[in-house]
């Protein structure tokens, strides 16, 4: 990174953090437990997206729809009969705000005076020449500064879109009602979550989007995960280019075109969940001399240093692996660097990814296409769950579990799940990762039985035998 000169070394604070979210609270704990004075910088809602708009709300009214699912599922087992309705979708909603404020306050608010070394200015922060920091238009001298200011829904590119009153995955959380139809533009994985949410909320949901479900991910996982929410009623438009869209007196009305078709969908209300935005503008980056990419993201190097001298950016602000646990990940090595030296090494070779539908998505490392766009030789393979005993059991045998290998060593790549209980089975292969196991050191762990997890080793053992040839618990 080139060298613009670093912040005024007769500073009040030893480290500035330029946003209160996860990833600004990580960075000026890190520093206030290595004796530094800090000064935490908060616009808006203290706690950022996570605990406020993102993870914690949607996760928690996730789970508080599925029962309406899992009473259907009940009848996967004779002699079972369960009935579970959608009563009061407000008082849902209150439940989910009144666990939002409070770990708000447990986790952040409350914090902040057992740190007294962690000095909280509220006030809008932006740069001067010469990387001077300015709060709220007055002076602020640090050593160092770290900036950490997050990211928000981003505006897709459709004419019309700024004519029509869409829901991002924040308003669509605080919705007094459900719509009786939703239209879903983007098919990541905040799409995928909330088309899956309300279609379980008895809500009529298109999902549109340019390349399908997931797109990034594993071709097998996106394919069974798109039929199985088609059979829970999602409808699904892909490979598809935006026209126009419009309100009408009902609602909103999208146009595309497919395959040369001109086509128009209605729904009652319409939610943008086409990636996110960086939260730079107002920060005069440039006037700092701070660098950022075409997207308005900082450019950071593997030390989180910008291209100012004694400036580091971590989390969303940067555009990358946008997980809250990254985000704090990476602020805390970007304070221990700005006041130690630099040594520490960004590293996200065996970062975890969960999509929070039901089956989970889960992945960890290398998918076989950007294995093989790196010049890998590898081997894969690909385990339905109906050869999982946990599975069987459940009778629940939705989903897959891919393995990613080096066709040489055999160490193993990338590990991708598709099942229920797939968030809490990826752990594993994270570790076996980064400690660089082969496959066959997985297949020969012991694992214990009827868990979701036992999948992995199945799966392991896949590359060198015929697994349903074997008996129970004879791998």
């Amino acid at each position: 990174m080139s060298d613009g000169g670093a912040p005024s070394a007769r500073a009040g604070y030893d480290l500035a953090v330029i946003g209160a979210g996860s990833a600004g609270f990580s960075a000026a704990i890190s520093a206030a437990e290595q004796g530094a004075r800090v000064a935490l910088i908060g616009a808006g809602t203290i706690g950022g997206t996570c605990v406020n708009f993102g993870c914690v709300p949607s996760k928690a009214l996730i789970r508080a729809v599925e029962p309406l699912h899992q009473a259907k599922a009940a009848r996967r087992f004779d002699g079972i009969a369960a009935e579970a309705r959608l009563t009061d979708w407000r008082a849902m909603v209150a439940q989910k705000q009144a666990l939002v404020d409070e770990l708000r306050q447990a986790k952040y608010l409350d914090l902040l005076p057992a740190y007294n070394r962690i000095a909280y200015r509220q006030g809008a922060a932006r740069f001067a020449e010469r990387g001077a920091l300015l709060v709220d238009g007055a002076p602020l001298a640090a050593d160092k500064i770290v900036i950490t200011t997050g990211s928000r829904p981003a505006e897709p590119s459709i004419p019309g879109i700024g004519e029509v009153p869409y829901l991002t995955s924040t308003t669509a959380l605080e919705l007094e009602r459900p719509p009786a139809s939703l239209l879903v533009i983007g098919a990541g994985y905040i799409g995928a979550e909330l088309a899956q949410l309300f279609a379980r909320a008895g809500v009529a949901v298109t999902v549109v989007s340019r390349r399908g479900l997931l797109p990034e991910g594993e071709p097998e996982i996106a394919e069974a995960l798109t039929r199985y929410l088609s059979d829970e009623g999602v409808r699904f438009v892909s490979g598809i280019t935006y026209q126009r869209i419009e309100r009408t007196a009902n609602g909103v009305r999208l146009a595309v075109t497919r395959d040369g078709e001109r086509i128009g969908i209605e729904a009652e209300a319409v939610l943008v969940a086409a990636g996110r935005r960086a939260n730079t503008e107002g920060l005069a980056l440039e006037a700092g001399g701070i660098a950022t990419d075409r997207c308005g993201a900082i450019t950071v190097d593997d030390r989180m240093r910008t291209s100012r001298a004694g400036v580091y950016a971590a989390g969303d602000v940067t555009g990358r692996d946008q997980f809250v646990y990254m985000a704090a990940y990476g602020a805390k090595l970007a304070a221990r660097n700005a006041l130690n030296g630099d040594a520490l090494r960004y590293d996200n070779a065996a970062m975890p990814a969960v999509v929070f539908t039901d089956p989970n998505v889960a992945t960890v490392g290398l998918t076989e296409a950007a294995a093989r766009a790196a010049g890998i030789d590898v081997r894969t393979t690909v385990l339905g769950l109906e050869n999982v005993p946990r599975a069987l059991v459940a009778r629940d045998t939705r989903g897959l579990i891919k393995l990613v290998a080096d066709a040489g060593s055999m160490k193993l790549l990338g590990a991708h799940i598709l099942a229920p209980e797939g968030a809490d089975s990826i752990q594993t292969a994270v570790l076996a990762i980064k400690a660089g196991m082969t496959v066959d050191e997985l297949g020969a762990t012991v694992f214990p039985y009827l868990t979701t997890v036992e999948g992995l080793k199945l799966a392991a053992q896949t590359f060198g035998k015929d697994v349903t040839m074997l008996s129970c618990c004879a791998g």
